[in-house]
């Protein structure tokens, strides 16, 4: 039987503290408890937990902080807690190294969805050669799509674009991050230009490209490529 995981949530509220201290543990999770940025850094640094869940206002310092020290020595998984009016905050955030982002309220099935989306991605980080799922095969070596077989016609940009969301299934990815990673820093705002290949793409992979099922929108912030079916389990 493997170990129980452990995590560490940051948040200086104590009823969300507990209400989420409660749903952990009956998920099956060790938790750990922290009210400031400071105290979850000491935290991390003696226990290495498994995943922080971290709440963007913290009374000592802002949560974006805690990720940008963070990510100078740990790859630590991070899920940030977020209010509605908190987009921007939110953005810079993911940017900074989180890896998922809830919006308050939230409901506790979506939390613990994104919860295994991120520790799966840490516990296999190394990139397959190829990606299946719904019909698609995606030949990373030979840069090459196909769906039942029949080979798809992508552009170089379009392949580069599929990879970069394909290869990060479950986990929203922001225009910022999209475009700096296929298109490089010099085009991080453009958005519409990021858009456009969206498009593109949906066009020659979707089903119904009105009703895309693979590559979801985050509005104001991203896209994210669809977990694949039953790998939430």
């Amino acid at each position: 039987m493997s170990a129980r995981q452990t995590i560490l949530i940051v948040d200086d509220e104590p009823q969300i503290q507990r209400f989420l201290g409660h749903a952990l543990t009956a998920a099956g999770y060790d938790t750990m408890l922290a009210a400031s940025g400071q105290e979850a850094l000491s935290r991390i640094a003696a226990h290495e937990p498994d995943l922080l869940i971290l709440d963007l206002g913290l009374p000592d310092m802002n949560g974006k902080e805690v990720i940008e020290r963070l990510r100078l020595r740990s790859a630590l998984p991070v899920i940030v807690l977020s209010a509605h009016d908190q987009e921007m905050e939110k953005i810079m955030a993911l940017d900074l190294g989180a890896d998922d982002f809830v919006a308050k309220p939230f409901g506790i099935g979506e939390l613990l969805a994104r919860l295994r989306v991120s520790l799966r991605s840490r516990r296999n980080p190394a990139r397959t050669d190829q990606i299946r799922q719904a019909g698609l095969q995606i030949d990373l070596g030979a840069h090459q799509v196909s769906r039942d077989g029949e080979l798809l016609r992508l552009t170089p940009k379009e392949f580069d674009l599929l990879v970069a969301l394909a290869s990060n299934a479950g986990r929203v990815m922001t225009h910022r991050k999209l475009l700096d990673q296929v298109w490089g820093p010099a085009h991080v705002d453009d958005v519409p230009y990021l858009r456009v290949f969206i498009g593109q793409l949906r066009q020659k992979l979707e089903l119904d490209p009105a009703r895309p099922a693979l590559i979801l929108t985050e509005p104001g912030v991203g896209y994210r490529w669809a977990e694949p079916e039953g790998a939430a389990q």
